[in-house]
């Protein structure tokens, strides 16, 4: 050990020693975090005067490793003719003059001492360090990092992290019914916990403050290895790693030399295996056996567990989480419900009987030009009868009902995360100063370069220089343009499935097949749906990469920054891409279709599809439906399953072909914990968790009153989700860095636009795409006895077959002579009246109708949810008390620890004077005897005297 280094290629005891998977060789220092680099050794050429080339070697590599000296000492490299680059070293050394080394070598080289120099400058901060040995001609090596107390306790102070004081006290509890129902709640649930290590007494809770040095005495701490947690010393090494620079590239930290390639990763260490033989029970083995298992799946999660293990960003995520799957049970039930009552009420449904009733005889105009006849709609009779299904007045309750439960559920998150917040000592938590991303300093070092006239003196003003908006101005153009292109693309693939309905309908409308021929509709719906499904499943994916790059060229100056703005933009994309079908079904299809003898066109010949006969909900339901389920099985699941181990299995065939196989007998053969981890995917964000799981609430609540069932195919997702996602976090990714966060940042602020957007597209659903309105109108203003008798024919125009244009009549049909008129649903005048064909009084007064609906529901449902969450406080009542108790048990404990402090010193200083007293008397004793001996030389004396008694 030189320096708090210790080299893997020094023998004696330390070889000797077995080292454990998670500590340094000497199997004492724990492993707090790990640096992963790949190495190339150069062949350099040696001049013939040279004895040994391991002379040649060690003496380059004096003249070369400085650790960041002066330009003294460092090579001067110059490209010569591009191929080849020389490193001359000032005089040195006798017999090395130059040592030429090919550009792929020039590279390492500068790695190598970019490496040195920030590894030296990692133990200047206070950090031990252990290296592996490079034994091979090129491979993988491990750079292992300890924090020792000095540096954890200093660093704990910089970054105020909280940590446990002596003081305990008590929380006091709800009483009354409260507490009673909660007991019984516990009692029932007890087989659904898991099995975690929990406080002894979980009414005791442990004042925090924030670590200091100087009132260490205020601490629990029974063991200094053991007083800050694994998760709290990796944070704080890994604040160490950002903040360490290197003078080469002005690199500020590990960031910059992991996007310069100069390391590879950087990850803490998971805490052993999460499954084996040996009985030693970690924390990952218990989160893996408690809860990242898909036999685990009916226990609830052991968030606080979840949270020591990954921190309070990730355990926010699994906490908001299992809060969403558990509110999507009462409204699953509610939307099976509504679902039943729909099957039970089909066969007492007037209209749909009137529809299936064939002795009602209506002749419906044909569906296409030419090769399509007159119908009869009592064929129509299955889609109508499954359109109540979803059609009908428990709908209206059930939208009214998922708008209060999406505002309850904000709710009450907002509750729980206040909750956790008090528990996790993350009130009061302030907003770090974050560091800024690599990307930014790269670019606003190309700012300074191109600055000529700043000289070396204005240094305060270059480190101030940042990038401004003319800076940024090309990016934000870029964004502008491509995300208006790629919402312009959605449109256009949008369009090109709805030419491919068009043409595919008329196509198969001339077959000769009957079958074919009836089956139209059926064919050309579910064919569709599968195309939308796998365009919106590729353009998903390009526009999450394309989200990326856009908010990389935008060049954000912090990490939250970034995120913000690649959320927005992501989310934006794929909102578009995931809901621009279904809006199309909802509100545009069968909109301009134009009527008989005036239909619209598109291309020349080919008449815009529209709704079947029960109107648009059902296509709309098998949209939703097809759309939602298709995402959560494959993208959700499958992509979330299978990707990971592809670019695994990718990982490990391009190390294996890199690395030359050479036998490396100074490395253990069992894989140390690094390695095994090193082999594990990076962890990359929170975001795709996040998103897949908010355009799944907005399927739930945006459209659910034409799809009742979407909470229930929603819950049965989640419930696998979690464990899916708590194995992929467990298992198969690098450990995380922990970050502390008080919320879930802007998730909230899209999951309350969603909340709010979703009740109005559910009164358009209502009032536009389904037939409540015309119904209601019917039954209550037209009807002659109040009934629903009768309300087919009301909404069925006439349409004279001799106004059919030219060359549009059904060719061949038999029932050509016998038909005078044709009937089609609108609300317009028949052939005989004055203004035939144009809409009728009805129209309007329905139009009206679903215009007063829309206003009226939408203000009654905002109405409602501002008065749910005005009852309902966002800090739970039981957590208000508590934080004000905290205070004033915080203010009290400081008191008495400093009363305490000062009845110590004041004893010690009331014990020095009584000491002093004492030997200040006899002293006193000694002078005046001294004086009255001596009388005879006054003058000295008296002086004497004084200065001793002052003394």
């Amino acid at each position: 050990i030189i320096n708090n280094y210790l080299d893997a290629t020094q023998g004696g005891a330390v070889d000797k020693a077995s080292p454990s998977c998670m500590h340094f060789r000497d199997s004492k220092r724990k492993v707090d975090y790990v640096l992963a680099y790949h190495y190339r050794k150069r062949l350099a050429r040696h001049p013939p005067s040279v004895a040994s080339p391991e002379a040649t070697h060690r003496f380059a590599a004096l003249a070369l490793v400085l650790n960041g000296g002066t330009e003294k000492g460092r090579a001067d490299r110059q490209q010569q003719d591009g191929t080849q680059r020389v490193l001359q070293e000032r005089p040195g050394p006798p017999g090395v003059e130059v040592i030429e080394l090919s550009p792929l070598d020039a590279l390492e080289e500068e790695k190598r001492l970019q490496r040195e120099e920030y590894e030296h400058n990692l133990l200047e901060a206070g950090l031990e360090i252990e290296k592996d040995s490079e034994n091979k001609s090129q491979g993988l090596s491990f750079v292992r990092i300890h924090a020792p107390w000095q540096v954890l306790s200093r660093e704990a102070e910089l970054l105020k992290i909280k940590m446990p004081t002596k003081k305990m006290y008590e929380i006091t509890e709800e009483g009354g019914i409260l507490k009673t129902l909660n007991e019984i709640w516990c009692k029932l649930t007890e087989p659904l916990q898991p099995q975690v290590p929990q406080q002894e007494n979980t009414n005791m809770k442990s004042l925090s403050y924030p670590f200091s040095r100087e009132k260490i005495y205020l601490y629990n701490i029974k063991d200094k290895d053991t007083f800050f947690d694994n998760a709290t010393r990796s944070r704080i090494v890994r604040e160490i790693l950002k903040r360490t620079s290197t003078k080469a590239r002005n690199s500020m930290g590990i960031g910059t030399l992991i996007a310069n390639n100069v390391y590879d990763a950087a990850y803490p260490l998971h805490d052993g295996e999460y499954e084996g033989q040996n009985d030693d029970m970690n924390e990952r083995k218990l989160l893996y056996r408690e809860w990242a298992r898909y036999g685990a799946f009916y226990k609830f999660q052991p968030i606080d567990l979840i949270r020591k293990y990954f921190g309070e960003k990730i355990g926010l995520y699994f906490a908001w989480l299992g809060l969403y799957t558990e509110f999507l049970i009462p409204s699953s039930v509610v939307g099976i419900i509504v679902f039943l009552y729909g099957c039970i009420t089909m066969e007492s449904d007037i209209p749909s009987k009137e529809m299936c009733d064939q002795r009602n005889a209506f002749t419906m105009c044909p569906l296409c030009d030419k090769f399509c006849d007159y119908w009869n709609l009592s064929s129509a009779c299955a889609t109508a009868r499954a359109s109540h299904l979803f059609d009908n007045p428990a709908t209206v309750f059930f939208s009214i009902f998922m708008a209060l439960w999406a505002t309850m559920f904000l709710e009450q998150w907002k509750r729980l995360q206040m909750r956790l917040s008090y528990f996790w000592d993350l009130t009061g938590l302030d907003e770090e100063e974050e560091h800024p991303r690599p990307e930014y300093e790269t670019k606003v070092l190309q700012k300074k370069l191109k600055n000529k006239n700043i000289t070396t003196e204005n240094s305060n003003e270059d480190e101030k220089e940042k990038l401004t908006w003319s800076d940024r101005m090309p990016g934000y153009a870029a964004n502008f343009g491509l995300i208006l292109f790629m919402i312009m693309l959605t449109f256009s693939a949008v369009f090109g499935v709805i030419v491919y309905r068009i043409t595919t309908a008329a196509a198969l409308s001339f077959s000769t097949n009957e079958t074919t021929r009836s089956n139209v509709r059926v064919t050309v719906t579910a064919t569709a749906v599968i195309i939308n499904l796998v365009v919106i499943l590729i353009l998903d994916e390009i526009y999450g990469a394309i989200a990326k790059w856009l908010t990389e060229i935008e060049v954000p100056k912090t990490e939250k920054i970034f995120e913000e703005r690649l959320i927005l933009k992501a989310f934006l994309l794929k909102f578009v891409n995931s809901y621009a079908p279904i809006f199309y079904v909802a509100f545009f299809k069968g909109r301009f279709v134009g009527r008989p003898g005036h239909y619209v066109y598109v291309f020349e010949g080919y008449r815009m599809e529209e709704c079947a006969p029960g109107g648009c909900l059902m296509e709309l339901c098998i949209q939703l439906s097809i759309i939602m389920l298709g995402k959560q099985l494959i993208q959700n699941n499958l992509f979330e399953i299978g990707i990971p181990k592809l670019k695994k299995l990718f990982r490990k065939l391009k190390d294996e072909r890199t690395e030359p196989k050479e036998m490396d007998t100074s490395q253990s053969r069992d894989p140390q914990q690094w390695d095994l981890d090193y082999a594990l995917e990076p962890f990359t964000g929170l975001t795709p968790e996040y998103m897949e799981m908010i355009i799944q609430f907005g399927f739930v609540t945006l459209f659910v009153a034409s799809f009742p069932l979407a909470p229930v195919f929603a819950l049965l997702n989640n419930i696998i989700e979690v464990r899916l996602d708590a194995k992929k976090f467990v298992t198969e990714l690098r450990r995380p860095d922990t970050v502390r966060a008080k919320d879930i940042g802007i998730w909230y602020n899209i999951l309350s636009g969603i909340g709010k957007l979703s009740v109005i597209i559910n009164a358009f659903v209502i009032a536009v795409t389904s037939d409540f309105i015309p119904r209601l109108m019917y039954q209550y203003a037209y009807s002659q006895n109040g009934t629903m008798h009768g309300f087919i024919n009301h909404t069925l125009s006439y349409f004279n077959v001799s106004h059919l244009k030219a060359g549009t009549q059904p060719e061949n049909s038999p029932f050509a002579q016998d038909v005078l008129f044709c009937r089609f649903k609108d609300y317009r005048e028949p052939p005989w009246s004055q203004n035939q064909y144009e809409f009728s009084k009805q129209y309007w007064a329905v139009l009206s109708a679903r215009l007063a609906f829309v206003i009226l529901f939408q203000n009654l449902v905002m109405f409602l949810s501002v008065l749910v969450d005005w009852m309902i406080p966002d800090i739970p009542k039981d957590i208000s008390e508590q934080i004000k108790k905290e205070k004033s048990v915080l203010v009290d404990f400081f008191l008495k620890e400093e009363h305490e402090k000062l009845k110590l010193i004041e004893s010690f200083i009331a014990r020095d004077k009584k000491k002093h007293k004492s030997g200040t008397k006899g002293e006193r004793i000694r002078a005046a005897s001294f004086c009255q001996f001596n009388q005879s030389q006054e003058g000295s004396v008296a002086s004497f005297s004084s200065q001793h008694t002052e003394v």
